[in-house]
C-alpha cells in the first residue's frame, strides 16, 4: 500500500510539547513562482496580462492590419527603457521589422509619455532596428543577435526582442508542395528554437506579430470543417465582421508561449463626447463612426480566458474599462 504522506512532501515542526511532527507541505504551482514582466503601458492591460508580458517566453500579437500589433510594440520598446519599479527592464530593445518603412516617427511622438527624458536621457541611443527580408535573413539575424544580447553596444543590456512581423517574411515565399510546406515548418521550428533560447539565456522578452487569414466555409466552430483549428480558449475569431484565424496554422501556433489577438470593429457612435479612437475617428452626418478594439487571451500559460477594448490616440494604445451593469 502506498504512504498517503511520502516524505518528499512532509517538513518537520516543532510541537508545544517539545516532540517533532510531521506536517504535509502544500506544492507550489510552477505558474505561480515570480517572474520579472515587461508593462504594456496601461495598468488596464496589465490587469489582462497579470502584470505584463513574462520574461523568457514568446508572445504573439495576432490580428489583421490596423488593429494596433505595431503600435503596442513600439510602446514596449519605450516601456523596457523604464525601470522595474515603473513596469520595465531598464533594458534596450531590438525591433526587426519584415515591413517597411519603419514607423520612426509613431515612435518619436511616443517618447514624451513613456520614455520622458527625466526616465531616460537619450532613449532612442537604446532601441535597435534590424530588417529581415526572408525567413532565412530571419533565422541568420538571429544568430548574429546572439553577439548584441550577450555585449550589448548600449549601456544597457538587450532584454526585449520584437519581430514585426512573422508572417510577412512567409507570406509569399513557399508553394502549397509538399516540399516546401515541410521546408517552411522546419523554418519555423528553428526561428522558434532560437527566439525561446535567446529568451532564456537573456533574460528577455520576446514579442512576434501574425496576421490573420479568413476561415473558408465550415460551422461556427474550429475543427468541423473549414481551415481552422481550434487553438485555445475561444472556438471562432472574429474581426471586422469575419471569422479568422491566425496565420501560419498549427506548427507555428505549436512554436510559441503566448497568443494574444486584437480584433477590430465599426460601430455608429451618436454620442459625440464618447471616447473616440484618433486612428479612425470619421464624423459622417453628425455621427462618428468609431473603430472598437478588443484585445482577447487565446492561449497562455500562467493567464485565463479575458479580454478588454482599448484605443489608440496620440499618446499610445490605451484599455478601456469595462462598465459596470
Amino acid at each position: 500500500m502506498l504512504d498517503p504522506h511520502p516524505t518528499s512532501f512532509l517538513s518537520q515542526r516543532r510541537l508545544e510539547n517539545g516532540k517533532d511532527a510531521m506536517v504535509p507541505i502544500k506544492p507550489e504551482s510552477p505558474l505561480n513562482l515570480p517572474t520579472q514582466k515587461l508593462s504594456l503601458g496601461c495598468p488596464v492591460l496589465d490587469r489582462l496580462v497579470r502584470g505584463g508580458l513574462p520574461v523568457g517566453s514568446v508572445t504573439e500579437l495576432a490580428g489583421e492590419s490596423g488593429t494596433g500589433k505595431s503600435q503596442i510594440c513600439l510602446q514596449l520598446l519605450l516601456a523596457a527603457l523604464r525601470p522595474p519599479s515603473l513596469g520595465g527592464l531598464s533594458a534596450a530593445s531590438l525591433y526587426i521589422h519584415s515591413e517597411f518603412p519603419f514607423p520612426l516617427r509613431r515612435l518619436r511622438r511616443l517618447l514624451t509619455p513613456f520614455a520622458p527624458s527625466s526616465v531616460v536621457p537619450t532613449p532612442l541611443d537604446h532601441i535597435f532596428v534590424r530588417p529581415a527580408h526572408s525567413p532565412d535573413d530571419l533565422l541568420s539575424l538571429l544568430t548574429a543577435v546572439d553577439a548584441l544580447l550577450a555585449r550589448p553596444p548600449s549601456a544597457l543590456p538587450v532584454r526585449l526582442l520584437v519581430v514585426d512581423s512573422i508572417a510577412a517574411l512567409f507570406r509569399s515565399e513557399f508553394d502549397n508542395t509538399p516540399a516546401d510546406l515541410k521546408r517552411r515548418s522546419s523554418l519555423f521550428f528553428k526561428i522558434a528554437a532560437k527566439l525561446k533560447e535567446q529568451a532564456r539565456r537573456f533574460e528577455a522578452v520576446v514579442v512576434v506579430t501574425n496576421q490573420v487569414v479568413d476561415v473558408v466555409g465550415g460551422s461556427e466552430s474550429y475543427g468541423s470543417s473549414g481551415n481552422a483549428i481550434r487553438v485555445g480558449n475561444y472556438g471562432s475569431l472574429w474581426s471586422s465582421g469575419r471569422r479568422v484565424c491566425p496565420a501560419l496554422g498549427l506548427s507555428w501556433a505549436n512554436c510559441i508561449n503566448t497568443r494574444i489577438f486584437l480584433s477590430r470593429s465599426d460601430d455608429i457612435v451618436r454620442n459625440e463626447r464618447a471616447l473616440v479612437d484618433e486612428e479612425s475617428d470619421d464624423r459622417v452626418h453628425g455621427t462618428v463612426v468609431r473603430t472598437r478594439r478588443k484585445m482577447e487571451m487565446v492561449f497562455a500559460p500562467h493567464l485565463p480566458e479575458a479580454s478588454c477594448e482599448f484605443v489608440i490616440v496620440s499618446e499610445g494604445v490605451f484599455g478601456v474599462e469595462a462598465q459596470r451593469a
